[in-house]
């Protein structure tokens, strides 16, 4: 087991807590993770922590997949590991249709199938074994609709990101956590229990390892669940700080 910390998005005013970030690196925690919802984003906080700390990876959890292309995503990914000496973590997840609609503007659609097309194409681009090309039924690159100038052209990244940079993906339903099991190193729970990962999550991570190619193994999968803590002396006053956490 390895320990991370999560420090979260801000509120009204961005706030990081910097030493204890500090304090994390030093003691050798695994990494530093950030998440965004509709205000402070997750990677410019990552930019600011990775020049001030030495080991400690730096994790998004998560970027949101519909505020960004899945290129806008790759090129994030490679700049930040590559100005970090590779820590960088890449969580994903597609929010919730009320912050996707709501706030980008774009449709929800299927999650699973859009889910599965963004990862292949970040990876492509991580790989750079081509020039990026891709059809389906989210994205068409390069861009043929009928709007299209017909100028574009498959291009490949001119910065050489690593082909293994980790993604991680958010998943809760049983279809979700298996995709991330069958296409992602890692896999980001929310509200995630040990005790009942046999009887809720078991058969879907199990069912995702099996579909993966390259001969994948559950030792190979990374499982990253975020634990709330409240430090006190008061037993009651730091259950009632994590209660409204436990609400959503």
């Amino acid at each position: 087991m390895r320990l991370g910390l999560m420090v979260g998005y801000s509120g009204a005013k961005i706030t990081l807590p910097m030493e204890m970030i500090k304090e994390a690196d030093r003691l050798g925690f695994y990494a530093v993770w950030t998440a965004e919802a509709y205000g402070s984003d997750a990677v410019v906080p990552l930019a600011w922590i990775g020049a001030q700390t030495t080991r400690i990876h730096l994790g998004t959890a998560i970027m949101q997949m519909p505020a960004r292309t899945p290129a806008s995503t790759a090129m994030t990914a490679m700049t930040l590991d590559q100005l970090s000496n590779g820590r960088m973590l890449l969580g994903l997840g597609l929010s919730g249709p009320q912050v996707v609609e709501g706030w980008h503007g774009t449709a929800y659609g299927k999650p699973l199938a859009k889910t599965r097309e963004y990862v292949s194409i970040v990876r492509q681009i991580f790989a750079r074994q081509a020039p990026l090309e891709h059809v389906g039924e989210h994205y068409q690159i390069p861009y043929r609709g009928d709007d299209a100038t017909g100028l574009g052209k498959p291009l490949k990244s001119i910065l050489h990101g690593r082909a293994d940079l980790p993604i991680y993906l958010a998943a809760i339903g049983p279809k979700n956590v298996a995709l991330a099991a069958e296409i992602a190193d890692g896999w980001l729970p929310m509200i995630f229990s040990p005790s009942h990962y046999g009887t809720v999550y078991q058969e879907a991570v199990d069912e995702g390892v099996a579909r993966a190619d390259h001969g994948k193994s559950l030792a190979g999968f990374d499982i990253a669940p975020s634990v709330p803590v409240a430090l006190g002396d008061d037993v009651d006053a730091c259950r009632a700080m994590i209660k409204p956490f436990l609400a959503l």
